[in-house]
């Protein structure tokens, strides 16, 4: 008699347990709210994290800088937001969206199945099970539960005139104050870096109170940027950085071995994702498309990546992410210059 009265005990403690593991908040932004894409993908992946025990209560935000307070004070388990937002919580991984990191240059041209295939190599470093991964991964409480991406961020202008360095001195340039970096590349090309959210930019630019934004095409009709772009502007085929969306989570809320399930789900949409990105892409007008020359291109991927050490240098990009970075885009194009120098490789 004495044997069931254990086992019960056993199984009510594990219950217990799981119960107190049940109902962890997910906070998602997206500026669509429950409409859009982010948070449909984060219906799905509620779904299969059930197979971890884990019952995801998914919100929605259309205030990413909400969001992100909220799972700092705890209100959230865990949060969906722009590596821009996520970096506060860990910088390895919001690496991935510092300028020019993941973009491949060959023969001249941006290559952007190159410049994807880094992406995704990263993605996969990181969702391979691994004593490193994890000290890269996890930062005291937070742990980084996957990455996707959500586009390359254009250069959107108001005038096709505004479509070299050159001629963005002096211009006003949309900047985000929680995004250090981006005042200082706008200040370093002598443009004028203006306070901006990812809530307002659109509305800035479609008023005329900046010349210029850099966003993923995907936000171009929900965001109406037709209109900031008139009959004059443009968009630079250019990308000064692919914008990734990342999911961080409080490792005390959620059971051993989450960060490595969770991971692995994001790894496994990255063609779905990659999918939504190159119907934004369609989504611009053939005709307000700028092509950018083979020499602006090269001259331009060299000065993000000068920009892009400096700003390591400052403390504004996290060195140890960026080094892997690196090593994964000579893995993907080995012939580049860059590649029989030290510069990001040297870094700890």
């Amino acid at each position: 008699m004495h044997r069931p009265a254990r086992f019960l005990t056993a199984s009510t403690l594990a219950l217990a347990a799981a119960s107190s593991m049940a109902a962890q908040k997910l906070c998602v932004f997206d500026f669509l709210g429950t409409s859009g894409d982010a948070f449909g993908m984060s219906k799905d992946y509620a779904v299969a994290m059930q197979r971890m025990g884990v019952d995801l209560e998914l919100k929605a935000y259309t205030s990413e800088a909400v969001a992100t307070e909220d799972f700092r004070a705890g209100v959230c388990d865990a949060v969906m937001a722009t590596a821009f937002r996520t970096r506060q919580f860990n910088p390895v991984a919001a690496s991935s969206d510092s300028l020019g990191a993941t973009t491949i240059v060959r023969k001249g041209a941006i290559d952007m199945a190159g410049t994807y295939e880094v992406l995704r190599k990263l993605i996969q470093t990181y969702s391979t099970p691994s004593p490193l991964v994890t000290k890269l991964m996890v930062q005291g409480d937070y742990e980084v539960g996957g990455i996707l991406p959500i586009g390359p961020a254009y250069p959107f202008v108001n005038d096709r005139k505004l479509s070299s360095v050159e001629a963005l001195a002096g211009k006003r340039i949309a900047a985000f104050d929680y995004d250090k970096a981006q005042a200082v590349m706008i200040q370093r090309i002598g443009a004028h870096p203006v306070s901006a959210d990812v809530s307002n930019l659109h509305t800035k630019f479609n008023n005329g109170l900046v010349d210029m934004i850099a966003v993923p095409t995907l936000a171009y009709k929900p965001l109406e940027l037709q209109k900031g772009l008139g009959t004059k502007g443009g968009v630079d085929r250019f990308p000064i950085m692919v914008v990734t969306y990342q999911s961080i989570f409080r490792r005390s809320r959620f059971p051993e071995g989450f960060g490595d399930a969770s991971r692995a789900y994001w790894l496994a949409q990255f063609d779905r994702v990659l999918q939504l990105v190159k119907t934004g892409d369609a989504s611009i007008p053939p005709a307000q498309w700028v092509d950018i020359g083979p020499e602006d291109a090269v001259k331009y991927t060299l000065m993000l990546r000068e920009a892009r050490i400096d700003l390591a240098q400052q403390g504004l990009y996290d060195k140890r992410g960026l080094r892997v970075i690196k090593r994964i885009r000579c893995h993907v194009n080995p012939s580049d210059q860059e590649c029989s120098t030290k510069s990001e490789e040297e870094w700890k």
